[in-house]
C-alpha cells in the first residue's frame, strides 16, 4: 500500500541536551488509521509536531504526500489537519467564523456548504453562531476538529482527542473518524485509552524513550504477542495445586475456585487437551471453562516494561 507519510532517520535533541527522538523511521499508509502508543514523555507529541512542521528536527527527513516538510513546507502542511491536546482557540469568535478563518489560512476559497457539512458531522451546526467561550469542553474539542478539517486535509492527526470528554462525544468522534477513513483520509492518533486503539486502529506503532520499538498490523500484533488463557471454574475449591501439575503454566485463584492456564495459541500443541486429561485422572472436576486473550493494553504494558 502507498505511503502518505515517510519519516527517515528522524532525531530531535533540544538545547537542554535532552534527546526526544532517536533515528525514527516510520511509514504511514494512505487511508489507514494508525495508532501511536507510548508512555508520557516517550516522544509522541514531538514526533507529531515535527511531521506537522511545528518543531524542527535535528536530523532526518519527513515527507508528506511526497513533499519535504522542511523544503516544501506549504505544500506538505496543506495536506495535514492537526487536532492538538490543548483546547486553546479563539474564545471570542463564533464557531462559524473561526472554522472559515482556518480554511482561509490554507488558501482555500470560501465554501459555506463544506463548512456547514463539517459542523453538521460534528453536531456543531446548531452552535455555529455561538461564541466559543460559551461552549462546553467537549464542544470546544469538536471545534478544534472542525478547524483541522476546514481545509480538506488528506491526513488528520488526533493527539489525545478524547481526553476529558464524555462517552457520548467519544462515540460520535469515532464514528466521524471511521467516516473520514472511508473517504480516504489517513488518521494518526495518540491515545491513553488503549481500548480505543484496539477498537479503531488498522496498525499500531509503539514508541518508548524516543525510539519506535514496534510497528505492526493490529490483528497480527494481537495474534503474535497476545497470550490466551483458559479459566476453569472448579466444582470444589482447592487449597493448592496438586504436585502432579507442577511445572505447568497454571495459577490457582486466591479463593481456590478457579484454575488459570496460560498458553500460546500459535503453537500446534497448546497443552489444553493434556491438562484436561490430567484433571480427569486426578478427579478434579470443573463446572465451567472459558478462554480469553490478552488485550492490547496488556501487550503494550509488556512491551514498554521490557524496555525500561
Amino acid at each position: 500500500m502507498q505511503s502518505i507519510i515517510s519519516v527517515s532517520g528522524l532525531s530531535k535533541t533540544y538545547a537542554s541536551g535532552f534527546q526526544a527522538l532517536k533515528k525514527v523511521d516510520l511509514e504511514i499508509r494512505k487511508g489507514e488509521i494508525f495508532a501511536l502508543l507510548g508512555p508520557n514523555g516517550a516522544g509522541k507529541t514531538t514526533l507529531i509536531n515535527i511531521i506537522c512542521g511545528i518543531v524542527n528536527p535535528s536530523t532526518g527527513v519527513v515527507r508528506v504526500d511526497g513533499h519535504d516538510i522542511s523544503r516544501d513546507f506549504r505544500a506538505a502542511r496543506s495536506r495535514i489537519g492537526l487536532v492538538p491536546q490543548e483546547l486553546a482557540t479563539d474564545i471570542f469568535e463564533t464557531v462559524w467564523k473561526t472554522v472559515t478563518f482556518s480554511r482561509g489560512l490554507f488558501g482555500k476559497p470560501p465554501d459555506g456548504a463544506y463548512v456547514e457539512k463539517v459542523l453538521k458531522d460534528l453536531s456543531l451546526l446548531d452552535k455555529k453562531n455561538n461564541k466559543i467561550m460559551t461552549l462546553s469542553g467537549g464542544m470546544k474539542r469538536r471545534v478544534l476538529i472542525a478547524k483541522a478539517l476546514s481545509h480538506e486535509p488528506q491526513v488528520l492527526f488526533l493527539d489525545e482527542p478524547t481526553a476529558g470528554v464524555d462517552v457520548e462525544l467519544r462515540r460520535d468522534m469515532w464514528e466521524m473518524v471511521r467516516g473520514l477513513r472511508e473517504r480516504g483520509v489517513t488518521i494518526i492518533l495518540t491515545t491513553h485509552y488503549i481500548e480505543e486503539a484496539e477498537q479503531m486502529a488498522d496498525r499500531i506503532g509503539v514508541i518508548n524513550k524516543g525510539e519506535i520499538i514496534l510497528v505492526e498490523d493490529k490483528a497480527v500484533l494481537m495474534e503474535k504477542l497476545g497470550k490466551k488463557q483458559l479459566t476453569l471454574h472448579l466444582q470444589s475449591p482447592l487449597k493448592q495445586l496438586p504436585p502432579e501439575l507442577a511445572g505447568q503454566p497454571l495459577e490457582l485463584s486466591a479463593d481456590g475456585e478457579k484454575m488459570i492456564y496460560t498458553f500460546d495459541a500459535q503453537n500446534e500443541q497448546t497443552g489444553v487437551a493434556r491438562l484436561l486429561r490430567q484433571l480427569g485422572d486426578l478427579g478434579i472436576e470443573f463446572k465451567d471453562l472459558r478462554t480469553s486473550q490478552s488485550s492490547l493494553e496488556e501487550i503494550f504494558v509488556a512491551l514498554v516494561g521490557a524496555r525500561t
